[in-house]
């Protein structure tokens, strides 16, 4: 076979390259239960884990999409900050400046993790170039409102969307074992533990990393990592 008939074979059987390793929609609790200084928190500890050197490094060799959700009771879920690739540790400083400045939009409404999760899925489909699809949720209590998260997995499974949950207990209830029943899902899926408000930065440090680091092929079923 000639030399350039086999590279132009080689190049049709090619798996096209994706522009991005994985999009994450990051979705922050700002309900009831989240008080002014636990929201600043929240924002400033999120910030900070996007210019950690190692996050940022997988950031940008993955040329990420990232984005930011608000979250809280029925009909209160938000998108505030639209899909930013990260090609540059410039584009992640810009939006870890967006997170840390954005206005908080409620406060005093219940907790909704389902209706955020539905809120998030189409938002998928303007990323769909990317390799993996994640939602990054935090909360800090149960679902008491609107529709069970776990009603949305099917949903999820078939977009090929992953679940993974940073839970912050703080009411002596077991939270995460909660979360791990009812909300996380998708491939390789987890949930990590803050202790309070106050270990959340350190946390969502080490969740974002895993994230952006965590290999999956296309094929693995939907199976779920406890920690």
């Amino acid at each position: 076979m000639k030399p350039l008939l086999l590279a132009g074979l080689i190049a049709t059987a090619a798996p096209a390259a994706h522009a991005c390793e994985v999009a994450l929609m990051l979705a922050v609790d700002v309900s009831g239960s989240v008080d002014g200084q636990e929201y600043r928190i929240q924002m400033d500890g999120l910030a900070a884990a996007l210019t950690d050197r190692s996050v940022m490094a997988a950031l940008v060799e993955g040329k990420a999409q990232v984005a930011l959700m608000q979250w809280t009771g029925t009909g209160r879920q938000t998108v505030v900050i639209n899909w930013t690739q990260m090609n540059s540790p410039d584009d992640v400083a810009a939006f870890a400046f967006q997170v840390a400045t954005v206005p908080r939009l409620w406060r005093d409404f219940s907790t909704a993790i389902g209706e955020a999760m539905q809120l998030a899925l189409p938002y998928f489909a303007i990323v769909d170039d990317c390799k993996r699809h994640v939602i990054d949720i935090s909360g800090d209590g149960i679902s008491n409102e609107g529709s069970f998260p776990s009603d949305h997995w099917p949903a999820l499974e078939a977009a090929g969307v992953t679940v993974n949950a940073l839970v912050i207990e703080t009411a002596g209830f077991d939270l995460t074992t909660w979360f791990e029943d009812s909300v996380i899902t998708g491939p390789g899926a987890f949930a990590v533990t803050a202790n309070g408000f106050e270990d959340y930065p350190e946390q969502i440090i080490r969740k974002l990393y895993r994230e952006l680091t965590q290999a999956v092929a296309e094929s693995a079923p939907f199976v779920i990592t406890r920690e």
